[in-house]
Parts: C-alpha cells; sequence; structure tokens
C-alpha cells in the first residue's frame, strides 16, 4: 500500500509499543536496507527481545534500535512508518494524550510517511464474555472483564490452560479504552494528518469469518465484531 501510495518501497519503520519487537526484526529480514526502531516502556520485556529475536537476526542485528522509552516523547530520528498494532494505544485514555500521541507520530514521519494503526469493536467489543480457543496441549481465553459505557473502559485477560500442567491466569492484563473508528480519525486530522483510509476485512462465505483480505471503505459493514486497519497519510 505504502508503494502504490509514495511510488517508492518503505525503508524505515518505527513500532511503537515493540514488546519483543518482532515486527522490527521481520522488517529488516524483509527489506535489505531496512533499519528499525522499537520503543518499549518495559525494560525487562526489550532484554527479552533482544536475547530471543535480535539475536536471531545475526548480521541484521544492527539494523534494529531498541529504546526503552514513552512514545509520548519525541525522539531525534524521522521513518517511513509508524505503527501502533495489537490494540496497545488504547492504554491512552483521555482525548488529549491521544492527540499529543498522534501529533507526536505525525512530526515522527518523512514528509510522505504513513501512519498505520489496527482497531476491534462492534457490539461484541462492550460485551462482558470469554473466549475459548483450544489448542493441542493447551487451551487460550480471551476474557473481556468489564467495560464501562461512561467513560469506555475495557478491561481484558488472557488465560492459557495448559492441559498438563498448572493454569496461567490473567498472563496478560490489558486495562483499555475502547475507541473507534470515528474518534480516531478526528484527533488524527487534529494532529495533522493530512487524509486517513480505513481497510475492512472481508467476510468468508462459507465460514461467515473474517478472510484475512482488507479493502479500502468508506462504510464496512455492521459486524458484531471486526478488526480493521486505520492508515493516517502525512
Amino acid at each position: 500500500m505504502f508503494k502504490r501510495l509514495r511510488q517508492r518501497d518503505p525503508l524505515t519503520l518505527r513500532e511503537d509499543f515493540c514488546g519483543t519487537a518482532a515486527l522490527c526484526c521481520e522488517w529488516v529480514r524483509m527489506e535489505p536496507s531496512g533499519k528499525a526502531y522499537g520503543i518499549d516502556l518495559d525494560q525487562p520485556t526489550l532484554d527479552w527481545a533482544r536475547t530471543h529475536n535480535l539475536a536471531q537476526l545475526a548480521s541484521l542485528e544492527p539494523r534494529v534500535e531498541l529504546i526503552r522509552g514513552n512514545v509520548l516523547d519525541d525522539y531525534p530520528f524521522k521513518v517511513d512508518v509508524v505503527t501502533a498494532f495489537n490494540f496497545s494505544y488504547f492504554c491512552l485514555k483521555s482525548r488529549r494524550d491521544m492527540l499529543a500521541y498522534f501529533s507526536r507520530c505525525q512530526k515522527a514521519l518523512v514528509k510522505d510517511g504513513l501512519f498505520y494503526l489496527d482497531i476491534f469493536g462492534g457490539p461484541t467489543s462492550m460485551a462482558i464474555q470469554q473466549e475459548e480457543t483450544k489448542y493441542r496441549s493447551f487451551t487460550y481465553i480471551w476474557d473481556q472483564a468489564s467495560f464501562s459505557p461512561v467513560t469506555g473502559d475495557l478491561k481484558c485477560h488472557i488465560h492459557f490452560i495448559p492441559h498438563d500442567k498448572r493454569p496461567m491466569r490473567r498472563a496478560f492484563t490489558y486495562d483499555w479504552r475502547l475507541w473507534t473508528i470515528p474518534e480516531l480519525t478526528d484527533i488524527l486530522e487534529e494532529a495533522g494528518f493530512e487524509d486517513v483510509y480505513v481497510y475492512w476485512e472481508g467476510t468468508d462465505k462459507k465460514t461467515g469469518e473474517g478472510n484475512g483480505v482488507y479493502r479500502l471503505t468508506s462504510k464496512g459493514d455492521n459486524s458484531e465484531s471486526f478488526v480493521a486497519y486505520v492508515v493516517a497519510i502525512r
């Protein structure tokens, strides 16, 4: 999509809320001239990334730079692409903080750069529910534990239930605000982005589930649940 819009390949990536920096590592594998920066607040997670992911890159490792820092801060480099995936930016609960973050992302991009986010929603995103997925040796549980319609606060947990070991309850906890696409679009435009595109997932006619193919849309469909991509144009 970047190449289609900008008639060139993107070379530099900033992965915000990078965690174990898997995207950074994949970026430099895919792009021979690529450089990636990963930013995260948690030093132990970055240390794990360096030991387990960056160490697998061999000669490519110098092209990934991990930064323990806050995405609300300014950094002395500009990139072609900024990403905020896995809904991690939902931890910013106020409009003021989200505007500050989007404004910094806009300034962090080169003049033709793009900012990519993913988002989930639909009526079931507000429901108190658990969704189980069974694997060979364990069961994965996505637990939407609480939701406030007044504040939009959403608390979720991930549980792992091994079949032959003690359960790992609340292995991960997410304390988020459930944002909507129109809210994000308004804030992105206020932050100085020229335009905002939304890419919506198609539906598999046989299963009724998502088919993994995302297309540009101005409407979407009234799904019970969805995951979409929001792309802000510098």
